[in-house]
């Protein structure tokens, strides 16, 4: 292009210079340029009334061959001049040669010569092979509209109008010039030429019509040639660009996206499993039955993927997109402006958790900018990076969920799996046919979840108006078993937890409760009064029972029968204590839970100023020991974004020197855990490095309301030193600790006090979070767990896994017939299409073992209940609302167990304390017997069957003993013994008869010896290493184990559930600041206890 030449007008008056530029378009050529080829418009008016006169002389050219009429069609030489002209720039070899060009003059040439020379009028004009100027001309007219209308049209839709347009060319030549060239011979029609192409192209070949003359058989040889080179080029560029077109999934229809409702997925990569996840969470709600789902992922689909994608039940609701969300044209594909949400996931499986981090960060701006109205759901790894995303609706970090989790499943059992239930969706049908009652009702429990509804629109709540917040929560789970956990006010964004007795519930406040299903798919049926044949046979007989209130599970809506709330007597007889269990002291009955709170009946408010009194007077130990603390918000937060929570504080800063636990300074000498005499048992996390997050698992085990004298000392075992802004947040905590080791060295866990542990957490590395092959990132820590769970098997081991399915080897024993069982279980209950599949393994379900990828569904549901976010958060101690509750436990002890029912746990502690108990953690003896019709003992093979006969009475005679060798011995299993006997068989063919027992128990004794044998060598090599240490192994309890009891929870049992000895009851507690006059004035003296002995003596049990 030539540098335009601008002209400069000096102006003498102003001295200022006029330039005009771009003079050279102002030429006569240029103008020509830009109408007929530069301005898009122009162009393709021009490029219409070309294509319109090329159709037009096909036409009249079939015309004329019907009417055998010499009519000729005007033809575009001039334009075709014009536009060579136009193009010509320096090789007129370049224009002459084109084959638009060279068409043109063979149509147009001949037709000029006739106008002069009337005798050549009789002169053949092929006018037919205007059908490839025609297409030629279409070409450009669809460049010059997609240029006009400024958009790029799909390249398979022109791939396509090529194609198709070619094919008919080739015919229609074809067609033309056979029946012009048989006129000396068959004299072929028109449609006879169409009928000879069609079969002759199609590779038929009747033969009925043949060329007769070799012209026509020449032409017809290359029209042949012709398309055996043309159509396969074409063919393979459709195929090629179909191919990239799947890869890249193509777009989303705007007609669709404005008819029907559509959200969108913005992930790095896309695995199966969460892929699977996100689509069974999604889609169990039913009013989203009918919402299309659209990824939007930059990397191409695997081959899972493309074939879990190919099922009929997916492949018509989900859109796979291959695209960018940084790229506005991807936006545009997804239609993302029009979508009801978008879910941006980070991908946690990389090595760089912060620049995974980023490309969230990033994605979730582009999505911002793009569609501003679409409600965006983040997930976010590092804490440290939640603040640049706080626009977004609705916000789930990783680490501090996943620290909280941790450090709540230390002080309440099993936390992890309790919020990991109630997150999914599952109507509670799992292994509803199974013989064993505990994975009944188990199962049954975990289809419990958080609803909401309005108080006066409610059936269960409606009639509590006025009344007070515990009040309406005992009686709507007498009547109902729904379970009554929080409000919030019409007027207020923050949900209150347990406000206490003091909160009166009003008509347009929004009720949250836990259930089976939500009150509108329920169905409500008055029971009858009289009872007492059916009231007799409820006596206690076993573990638990079935739920007294019929709850029927059926397309979704459940049938609930309703009781008698009529409030009965202080003295009633339900209620009474029974006369063997009365002593002396100790109140007959359960006090009502009142309508409306009075101050007398609040035990909270004295519970506070007892409290308040003993801490503000420390004894003489506490002052000499310096365990004196304060109360107060901690100082400094690692990271911006971190909820203030009222916390156990030192008065001053511990140096940094002594923070280190396993080397001493010139403030202490201690170099090891027993040195410095903890009167309570350790916590320690084994992390790789000491993030951000980790500060999170620290603040709910230091909060407020924990009992300072059951709090417990920290010990961070990590693999990298912590940086100093950690040390600086952490130094204010008492009893925090950390050390530079790994879990791998046996000298660092010895130096850790791991023998004075009560729990021991496992995080999960991030450097190990990926592998080569899926699920092998957890293989060193599941193998570091098992070689833990060998050395310490009293140790409490909560381990986090990156993938749920690895949950199944931990604490694998290979040869435990009841894990087989529960493996066979649980591939059961996936083919049944459950959700919760893993949720029968005995880590899980004792809460020993937690993915964070099980809280993705958190993020999925909060697009139905947008209050789950906010209500978990709460639970877990994350954020701290004024006069919201916090959760906590409490052990049933042998002087609980005269309250026997659930129901009546319920009234005592609404009637005392204001607790509001949401489930129980049940342990049980393992019962040796599968889910298999026949047990064990029936399928082994034994010599005498009378031994395996006394073997197994002896092993359920001592179900109640946590501790029973018998039952945790592995050689005792009947499926074990079963080698064992075989090789005892043979060994009697060889020997007389009646030495068959004789061999039998020489085998049992060296099984048995080499089981102990193994024990003690670990044993000893423990004791061993701590000797070398200079650690006394006084404290290392070799053969105390949990191997033959199993745990569970229940979330909200029925009111008739009985209590059984060392259940441990989950509550939610009102804030006890809400009760104290001037709270933020006294803080540092009122506060509650939560576990332990000090909650047994508030509850008054």
């Amino acid at each position: 292009m030539k540098i335009p030449k601008p002209i400069l007008i000096l102006s003498s008056c102003y001295s200022r210079v006029q330039v005009e530029f771009y003079m050279n378009e102002n030429t006569f050529k240029e103008r020509l340029k830009l109408f007929f080829i530069k301005n898009q418009r122009s162009s393709l008016r021009i490029r219409l009334f070309n294509f319109s006169l090329k159709l037009l002389s096909c036409l009249l050219y079939i015309v004329r061959v019907l009417l055998d009429d010499p009519t000729q069609g005007l033809g575009c030489l001039f334009e075709t001049l014009l536009l060579s002209y136009l193009s010509y720039k320096g090789n007129i070899w370049e224009q002459i040669l084109r084959i638009p060009f060279l068409l043109e003059i063979i149509n147009a040439v001949p037709f000029i010569i006739t106008i002069f020379w009337p005798v050549l009028r009789n002169l053949f004009i092929p006018v037919f092979l205007n059908c490839w100027l025609a297409k030629h001309a279409l070409e450009n007219m669809i460049n010059d509209l997609h240029r006009a209308i400024q958009r790029t049209q799909s390249a398979m839709f022109n791939q396509v109008l090529i194609l198709i347009s070619t094919l008919l060319c080739l015919i229609f030549t074809c067609i033309c010039g056979i029946q012009h060239l048989e006129r000396a011979g068959n004299r072929l029609t028109l449609f006879d030429s169409l009928y000879f192409c069609i079969v002759t192209f199609s590779t038929v070949g009747f033969g009925d019509v043949t060329p007769k003359i070799w012209p026509s058989k020449l032409l017809v040889v290359i029209m042949i040639c012709v398309a055996l080179v043309v159509l396969p080029i074409q063919f393979e560029q459709l195929a090629y660009l179909w191919m990239e077109r799947q890869k890249s999934g193509g777009n989303y229809s705007r007609y669709r996206a404005q008819t029907e409702k559509h959200v969108v997925l913005c992930v790095s990569s896309l695995k199966i499993d969460l892929l699977m996840d996100f689509l069974n969470e999604f889609y169990a709600h039913p009013r989203l039955q009918d919402y299309y789902v659209v990824i939007l992922c930059p990397t191409e689909m695997d081959a899972q993927v493309r074939r879990v994608l190919q099922i009929p039940m997916w492949s018509q609701r989900v859109i796979y997109l291959q695209g960018s969300a940084l790229k506005d044209q991807d936006l545009l594909r997804a239609k993302m402006d029009d979508a009801e949400a978008c879910f941006i996931l980070s991908s946690r499986c990389e090595v760089d958790r912060t620049a995974a981090d980023h490309q969230t960060i990033l994605r979730a701006w582009a999505v911002k900018d793009f569609a501003p109205n679409c409600p965006l759901y983040v997930q976010i790894l590092k804490p440290e990076n939640k603040f640049h995303i706080k626009f977004a609706d609705h916000v789930v970090c990783e680490e501090e969920f996943k620290y909280a989790m941790l450090a709540l499943n230390c002080i309440c059992p099993a936390t992890s799996t309790l919020i990991t239930l109630l997150v999914h969706t599952s109507r509670g049908q799992e292994t509803q046919q199974s013989p064993e009652q505990w994975q009944k009702m188990y199962g049954r429990c975990s289809g419990n979840e958080v609803y909401h509804i309005n108080l006066e629109e409610s059936t269960f709540f409606a009639e509590y108006e006025g009344k007070s917040f515990t009040y309406a929560s005992f009686h709507a789970h007498k009547k109902f078993g729904v379970c009554l956990i929080g409000v919030r006010k019409e007027d207020n964004k923050n949900i209150l937890l347990n406000p206490g007795p003091r909160y009166i519930m009003s008509s347009t406040d929004i009720c949250f409760y836990i259930n089976i299903t939500k009150e509108e798919n329920s169905a409500f049926k008055k029971q009858e009064k009289h009872r007492k044949n059916h009231e007799s046979k409820l006596s206690y007989h076993g573990a638990s029972r079935l739920p007294v209130h019929s709850i029927i599970a059926s397309m979704g809506t459940v049938a609930i029968d309703l009781q008698d709330t009529g409030c009965r007597g202080a003295s009633g007889a339900t209620l009474a204590l029974p006369p063997e269990g009365g002593k002396e002291g100790r109140r007959p009955s359960i006090a009502p839970v009142l309508e409306v709170a009075d101050s007398s009946s609040l035990h909270t408010c004295d519970l506070l100023s007892d409290q308040s009194e003993d801490e503000t007077t420390p004894s003489d130990e506490e002052v000499s020991a310096g365990l004196e603390y304060a109360k107060g918000y901690p100082p400094y937060s690692p990271y911006i974004g971190s909820s203030p929570t009222f916390c156990h504080l030192l008065h001053e800063k511990v140096p940094f020197c002594c923070l280190r636990l396993d080397k001493g300074c010139q403030h202490n000498y201690y170099e090891d855990a027993k040195a410095y005499g903890f009167k309570n048992k350790l916590i320690i996390v084994a992390a790789e490095t000491a993030g951000n997050g980790l500060y999170n698992f620290i603040v709910p085990l230091r909060a407020y309301y924990r009992p300072k004298k059951e709090l417990n000392p920290i010990v961070l075992l990590l693999d990298n030193p912590p940086d100093m802004h950690f040390l600086d947040a952490i130094c204010w905590f008492p009893m925090v600790y950390y050390m530079v080791g790994s879990i791998d060295n046996l000298d660092d866990l010895l130096r850790c006090g791991v023998t004075f542990a009560a729990n021991m957490v496992v995080v999960d590395k991030e450097s190990t979070m990926s592998a080569e092959e899926d699920y092998m990132a957890d293989a060193k820590t599941i193998v570091n767990v098992q070689t833990l769970f060998r050395l310490f098997s009293s140790l409490s081991i909560i381990t986090e896994l990156t993938h749920p399915a690895n949950m199944r080897f931990m604490q694998f024993r290979a040869k435990d017939c009841y894990s087989l069982a529960l493996s066979k279980l649980e591939k059961k209950e996936r083919e049944k299409g459950s959700n919760l599949a893993f949720m029968f393994r005995l880590p899980f379900a004792a809460g020993r073992v937690f993915s964070i990828s099980m809280l993705d569904t958190l993020l999925y549901q909060s697009f139905v209940k947008d209050y789950m976010i906010s209500i978990t958060r709460l639970l877990l101690g994350l954020d701290t609302t004024p006069g919201s509750g916090f959760l906590c436990s409490m052990k049933i002890t042998e002087e609980d167990l005269w309250i026997r029912t659930y129901a009546r746990l319920y009234q005592k502690l609404c009637s005392s304390t204001g607790d509001i108990p949401i489930g129980v953690y049940r342990t049980e003896s393992q019962k040796l017997t599968t889910s298999e019709p026949h047990t064990a003992s029936q399928i082994s093979i034994s010599v005498e069957e009378w031994e395996d006969t006394k073997d197994t009475k002896e092993q359920f005679s001592c179900r109640g003993n946590h501790r029973n060798s018998t039952s945790s011995d592995q050689s005792d299993h009947p499926l074990l013994r079963r080698k064992s006997m075989q090789w005892a068989r043979r060994l009697s063919r060889r020997a007389p008869r009646h030495s068959a027992k004789t061999a039998e128990k020489i085998n049992q004794q060296r099984m048995n010896l080499y089981r102990r044998s193994e024990r003690q060598e670990l044993a000893e090599l423990v004791k061993n290493r701590m000797k070398h240490l200079g650690l006394s192994p006084a404290g290392y309890d070799e053969m105390n184990d949990h191997q033959n009891t199993l745990s569970y929870i229940l979330i909200n049992p029925s009111p008739d559930t009985r209590l059984e000895l060392n259940d441990i009851v989950y509550l939610i507690r009102p804030d006890p600041l809400t009760y104290v006059p001037n709270a933020a004035a006294s803080r540092k003296d009122s506060f509650c206890n939560t576990v332990g002995q000090d909650t047994r003596e508030e509850t008054q049990l």
